[in-house]
């Protein structure tokens, strides 16, 4: 079995991307590591040969930064990036980390495992991940039906696949037709940090990769303005390779409790009470789950 890693990254460092611990997680697993870089005004690229794995090969790319905005809003150039990796890639499976999700020790082995036991069972087209998504710092996570809990990481990379945008997989099934993979869940889970980075390197972020989402007015981010129901306090352990990168902190994060909810939060206020209540689950899934 041969497995390859891949991103896709541009000025990760002055981003604020986690994506050396990113990275560096994902080695143990993988026979080679693809990354589409894109042009960078920082040291993301002399940070990157720096980690002096010779898994990893750098594709280096072209960023359109002149697609129509309708395009722009469904993300489509990072689909184009995320999917020159994918094409890059030569194992058997395809394994896909974004720049600010980090994989914890613990749970290699029974990624390995699932990726052995699922090799030749051609039904399992993808392996899913459970989510934690951190918020404002490293001791408190945002769960709500708005926040992804599941998502395909891993492709089979012996069936024609490509990406619309950045989080999701597509198969393609025939002349301008694709659908959701079908995945078998992992048994592991994704650490996500990109809400734990500073606000001033998340509103850098948010202006340099606008246009590529949407035309709307950038609004400046601010952490404590959010529903402080989706907070919940974390009581596991992070990742050994990241914990040189997380901000000290104490405590779960304090959202402003005069926040005024919105449209969308109040709808996931009441999607959550149905859950609670029904033990549904109204969060978006990317797959066709394979029992």
């Amino acid at each position: 079995m041969k497995v390859s890693g891949f991103t896709f990254l541009r000025n990760g460092q002055k981003l604020g991307y986690p994506f050396v611990a990113s990275i560096r997680s994902l080695l143990p697993l993988v026979d080679e590591f693809v990354i589409a870089l894109g042009p960078c005004d920082d040291a993301t690229e002399e940070i990157l040969r720096e980690i002096g794995d010779p898994k990893i090969r750098l594709i280096p790319t072209t960023w359109n930064e002149n697609l129509r905005s309708d395009y722009s809003v469904k993300g489509f150039v990072y689909g184009q990036q995320k999917s020159i990796a994918l094409f890059n890639c030569t194992g058997d499976w395809a394994f896909y980390l974004e720049a600010d999700e980090v994989l914890h020790e613990n749970d290699l082995p029974k990624i390995r495992a699932v990726m052995e036991k699922y090799l030749r069972d051609e039904r399992v087209e993808a392996l899913a991940f459970d989510y934690l998504h951190f918020y404002g710092n490293k001791n408190t996570l945002a769960w709500s039906p708005g926040w992804y809990r599941r998502e395909v990481r891993i492709i089979r990379n012996t069936i024609p696949a490509w990406s619309s945008e950045a989080l999701f997989f597509n198969v393609v099934t025939g002349h301008k037709k694709s659908r959701y993979p079908r995945a078998a869940h992992s048994g592991a889970t994704i650490y996500h940090y990109g809400w734990v980075r500073s606000e001033a390197q998340m509103n850098l972020k948010s202006a340099s990769v606008l246009k590529f989402w949407n035309n709307r007015e950038l609004k400046p981010v601010d952490y404590s303005q959010i529903d402080p129901g989706v907070l919940r306090q974390f009581a596991g352990t992070h990742p050994q390779i990241v914990q040189d990168w997380l901000p000290a902190a104490e405590g779960l994060f304090h959202a402003d409790p005069n926040h005024q909810l919105t449209a969308r939060e109040k709808k996931h206020r009441r999607l959550r009470w149905l859950e609670k209540t029904f033990g549904w689950d109204f969060s978006r899934q990317h797959y066709r789950p394979v029992r």
